[in-house]
C-alpha cells in the first residue's frame, strides 16, 4: 500500500502540504482533486519519485512497477505500434537478450529468452498494442504511420497508449481526459475499469471522476482528506462537513462570547475571581474550531443578446472539408439543417467525422465546399475553438487582445472599463498586461470566454472549451450557458456539460449529419458497440484485405420506439439464438485448455532440464522442443484469448 504519515510537502517556500496522513490500498481507483495550485501535481511528483517529502514519512512498496504519460511531445518516425509497444519495457528488454542470445549462437540463452518472452506476453503484444490505439480513436491504416505524422494531440493519445501498454502496480494520469474525443474517453473508462493495479488520476470531469474511481483525495489548504467514494459523493459529503463545521463553530462562538462575558464581569470581583480564572483556563484550553473558509467562486454571465434572428442560419445542400497541398477533401455532403434561434444542440460523432469541420465552417474560419450557408439578419457568434490559440496572439496581453476587440469587432470601450471588465474573469493586477504565451491552459480558455461575453454574441460555437477548465470554472460555464438567451452549438467530451446544456443532439458520420434519438446514455452504449465493431473490423483486415470500416451513424430509432412487450419477445428470441452459438466454442475451449495444461507441464519440465547441468547436445534438443511448446503454447493462448471474447460478446447479448 501507499501511505503518507505525517508528510509535509513545499514548491519553492510555499507550503502545498502541511502534516497530510493518509493510505491508499491496492488496487484501489482514487481521483485527486482540488482548485487549480492546491499541490495535485506536487503529489503526484512525489509519488513518482521526482519530489521527496520535505518532512514525514513516505512509502510505497519497492517492487510496484509504476507507469505514467509521459509530458512531452513524441519525436520519432517510429510507427505508431512499434512506439506502443515500447512502452513495454521489459518486453523490449526479452526482445533485445534473445537477439543476443541468437547472434551468440547460445542455445540455452535462446530457451530461456522464448520462455521469458511468453511469460511477457510476447504472443499477443502486437494485437494489444493495436487495441490501445484504436481504442483512442486512431483508425486501422494508421496503425503504422510514423508518429512524427500526427498532430501534437494525436502524439499525446500515442504516450498515453504507450503509458498503458508497460506493465503496472500504479499507474499515474494526470488529466488523460484533455487530448480526447468522448468516444476515446468512454473507451478509456471501460479499459480503466478493467486495470487490475491502483490507479491515482487528476482530472476535472466529472462524469469521467464518476465512472471510473471509487476513492477521492481532496486537497484544499495544506490538508489532504481521503473520502471512500467517487467525485459526486465526495461532494455530497464535503457540504455535509463543512454544514457540520460550520454549525459547530457558530455553537462554539456563542460558548465562547458567554465565558468571556462572564470573565469581564467578574475578573475585578475578588469573590468572583476563583471562577473567572477557571473560565480563562477554560478559554485556554479550548481547541478553537476553525470557520468554513468558502473559496471565491468564479462566476460570469452572457449578456443578452442585441436581437434573436430565426433562423439564425439554414444549411442547403452544403458540402463540409479542407483543402491542403492543392488537394480538396470532402468530410461531410449533401448537409440540410437549419439552425433555430433558442435550440441547444449538442454536436456528437466519433474522432475525425467532421464534427470541428462542421463548427469552422459555421465560424467562417473556413468556407463551404460546396452549398449555402444562408445567415439570419443580425447573427452575430461568439466561438471558443478547440485550439484557443486559434483565435489568441501568445505575444500579447490581455488588455491588448480586449482594446483591439473593442475597437474591430465591438462594443467599443474604455481602457478602464477593459480592464475592470477582465477583472470579472480573474485578470487582476499585472496579470493583464502578462504575455498570453505565458498562461496556462485555463487562463487562456478564460480569456477567450471573456471575449466571447464582451461581443454579444446571439450564436455561441463552443469546441471543446472545458479542456483546460478546473470543476468550478465547468460548473460557472454550465450556469452561465444555462441562463443564456441565445442559441448553442456545443461540441464537448463533458458530458456533464452536455447533459446540463443541451436539450438535443446531431450525430456527425458517414459522410452527414443527422438527428440523434436518444440520450447521452444511449450514445455511449452505441460508441462501446462501434469500438468493439471496429476492432473487429481491424482484426479481419489483418487477417485478409477488406474495406475499411464504414464510420459511426446513428442507431435505428424503431427499436427506440418499439413496443415493450414485442422488444421483449424479439430479445427472448435473439438470446435463444446467441445462446446456441455458444455450446461449441465452450467445447473448442475446453479442449484448447487442456493443451495448454499439457504443453505447460512440459514447458516445465524442459525448463527443468534445462537448469540442471545438460549435454551440449541435450541442450540443442531441449532448446530445439522448448521452442516448438512455447509457439504453440502462443497459437493456443491467442485462440484461447479470441474463443473467450466471442463467448463473452455472445452471452452478453444474450443477456442484453
Amino acid at each position: 500500500m501507499i501511505q503518507l504519515r505525517n508528510v509535509t510537502l513545499r514548491r519553492g517556500a510555499k507550503v502545498l502540504l502541511d502534516g497530510v496522513s493518509v493510505t491508499i490500498n491496492p488496487g484501489e481507483k482514487v481521483g485527486l482533486v482540488g482548485r487549480n495550485g492546491a499541490g495535485k501535481s506536487t503529489l503526484f511528483a512525489l509519488l513518482n519519485g521526482t519530489l521527496h517529502e520535505d518532512a514525514g514519512d513516505f512509502s510505497v512498496p519497492a517492487q510496484w512497477r509504476l507507469s505514467q504519460v509521459a509530458q512531452h511531445m513524441p519525436e520519432t518516425d517510429e510507427p505508431a505500434t512499434a512506439f506502443v509497444l515500447g512502452g513495454d519495457t521489459r518486453l523490449m528488454e526479452l526482445r533485445e537478450q534473445l537477439l543476443q542470445a541468437e547472434a551468440g549462437d547460445d542455445g540455452y540463452a535462446i530457451a530461456h529468452a522464448h520462455s521469458d518472452l511468453a511469460d511477457a506476453g510476447e504472443h499477443d503484444a502486437v494485437p494489444r498494442a493495436q487495441s490501445l490505439i484504436l481504442g483512442l480513436g486512431f483508425r486501422p491504416e494508421e496503425l503504422e504511420r510514423p508518429v512524427n505524422s500526427f498532430s501534437g494531440g494525436w502524439r499525446m493519445r500515442l504516450q498515453l497508449a504507450r503509458a498503458l501498454m508497460a506493465p503496472s502496480d500504479l499507474l499515474l494520469l494526470d488529466e488523460p481526459t484533455n487530448h480526447l474525443d468522448l468516444d476515446a474517453l468512454v473507451w478509456l473508462e471501460a479499459w480503466l475499469l478493467r486495470y487490475a493495479g491502483t490507479l491515482v488520476v487528476i482530472s476535472h470531469d466529472r462524469e469521467f471522476l464518476d465512472g471510473v474511481t471509487g476513492v477521492t483525495l481532496h486537497i484544499d489548504h495544506q490538508k489532504l482528506t481521503r473520502y471512500g467514494s467517487n467525485y459526486s459523493g465526495f461532494e455530497t459529503l464535503r457540504a455535509e462537513q463543512l454544514e457540520q463545521q460550520q454549525a459547530t463553530f457558530s455553537k462554539q462562538k456563542e460558548k465562547i462570547a458567554h465565558l468571556q462575558k462572564f470573565i469581564d464581569r467578574f475578573k475585578a470581583k475578588a469573590s468572583k475571581a476563583k471562577q473567572a480564572q477557571s473560565r480563562v483556563k477554560a478559554l485556554e484550553r479550548m481547541e478553537k474550531i476553525a470557520p468554513v473558509l468558502a473559496d471565491a467562486e468564479f462566476t460570469f454571465e452572457f449578456k443578452e443578446p442585441a436581437n434573436l434572428p430565426n433562423p439564425m442560419l439554414a444549411i442547403s445542400d452544403a458540402s463540409f472539408g479542407y483543402a491542403a497541398d492543392g488537394k480538396t477533401t470532402t468530410i461531410l455532403r449533401n448537409v440540410n439543417r437549419s439552425v433555430l434561434a433558442g435550440q441547444r444542440i449538442g454536436i456528437l460523432g466519433a474522432n475525425g467525422q467532421g464534427k470541428s469541420t462542421l463548427v469552422k465552417t459555421i465560424a467562417r474560419t473556413m468556407p463551404p465546399l460546396a452549398g449555402t450557408i444562408t445567415e439570419g439578419k443580425g447573427l452575430a457568434i461568439g466561438y471558443f475553438a478547440q485550439q484557443e490559440l486559434d483565435v489568441l496572439r501568445s505575444q500579447d496581453t490581455p488588455l491588448e487582445h480586449m482594446i483591439r476587440l473593442a475597437r474591430d469587432v465591438g462594443p467599443a470601450g474604455r481602457e478602464q472599463e477593459l480592464r475592470n471588465f477582465l477583472g470579472q474573469f480573474l485578470f487582476t493586477g499585472d496579470m493583464v498586461q502578462q504575455a498570453v504565451g505565458t498562461m496556462s491552459g485555463g487562463e487562456k480558455a478564460r480569456l477567450v470566454l471573456a471575449m466571447i461575453v464582451w461581443q454579444r454574441p446571439n450564436l455561441l460555437l463552443l469546441d471543446e472549451p472545458t479542456n483546460h477548465l478546473d470543476l468550478a470554472t465547468r460548473e460557472a460555464l454550465a450556469m452561465a450557458l444555462n441562463e443564456f438567451e441565445g442559441t448553442v452549438m456545443l461540441v464537448s467530451h463533458d458530458r456533464a456539460l452536455l447533459r446540463s446544456v443541451c436539450d438535443e443532439f446531431w450525430l456527425v458520420g458517414r459522410g452527414g449529419i443527422a438527428p440523434f434519438d436518444g440520450d447521452l446514455d444511449d450514445y455511449q452504449r452505441y460508441l462501446l458497440d462501434e469500438a468493439k465493431r471496429l476492432r473487429e473490423a481491424a482484426k479481419l483486415a489483418n487477417a485478409a484485405p477488406a474495406p475499411a470500416p464504414a464510420p459511426v451513424a446513428a442507431p435505428a430509432p424503431a427499436e427506440k420506439r418499439a413496443d415493450p412487450q414485442e422488444q421483449r419477445k424479439l430479445q427472448a428470441q435473439q438470446r435463444q439464438q446467441l445462446s446456441g452459438r455458444v455450446k461449441p466454442l465452450k467445447k473448442e475451449l475446453e479442449q484448447a485448455e487442456r493443451r495448454i495444461a499439457a504443453l505447460e507441464a512440459e514447458k516445465g519440465e524442459l525448463e527443468t532440464r534445462l537448469s540442471g547441468s545438460p549435454s551440449p547436445a541435450d541442450i540443442a534438443e531441449a532448446g530445439r522442443r522448448l521452442k516448438a511448446v512455447t509457439d504453440e503454447l502462443a497459437t493456443l493462448e491467442e485462440r484461447w484469448l479470441a474463443l473467450s471474447g466471442d463467448i463473452e460478446a455472445a452471452e452478453g447479448a444474450a443477456a442484453g
